[in-house]
């Protein structure tokens, strides 16, 4: 197998979502699978293979067959980037910030273990709620326009 087919294969193998992985008890009927969903995609072209798939997902959930989790959404962003608005603020500027956040939350966890060594080194952890918190308080909590809360 090509190199490229090789990393194609690892990066769509579904096998990770299974907390066991059953040796195939019929490999030329999975080959036989396989080479039909092959042939379709040559033949009819990958919108109907993937009309095929939804379908056999569908019919697989009816029957209550285990699938691993769905990887991506229906969403479709309605707003085209043509229509979007511009940025409202200064972006390099806001990614500089944000890098003082996350060397901030570096800085304090590191001074806590000193202190105390059993806290344990978690910086992503806390880098990860700095930065929500950053989005948060940029974006979305907001107080009253009247003066102090």
């Amino acid at each position: 197998m090509p190199a490229r087919a090789r990393y194609d294969a690892a990066m769509t193998d579904l096998s990770a979502f299974w907390r066991i992985n059953p040796s195939d008890a019929d490999p030329a009927e999975t080959r036989e699978w396989l080479d039909a969903f092959d042939a379709l995609v040559q033949a009819e072209g990958r919108e109907r293979a993937t009309f095929l798939l939804r379908k056999l997902l569908d019919h697989a959930r009816a029957r209550r067959v285990p699938l691993p989790p769905v990887l991506n959404t229906p969403y479709k962003n309605s707003i085209a980037l043509a229509d979007q608005a511009p940025f409202p603020g200064n972006l390099e500027l806001e990614q500089r910030l944000s890098s003082i956040v996350r060397w901030n939350a570096l800085a304090m966890v590191v001074r806590a273990n000193r202190a105390h060594a059993e806290l344990g080194g978690h910086i992503a952890s806390y880098a990860s709620a700095a930065d929500l918190f950053e989005v948060g308080f940029n974006h979305f909590f907001r107080g009253g326009r009247d003066g102090d809360l």
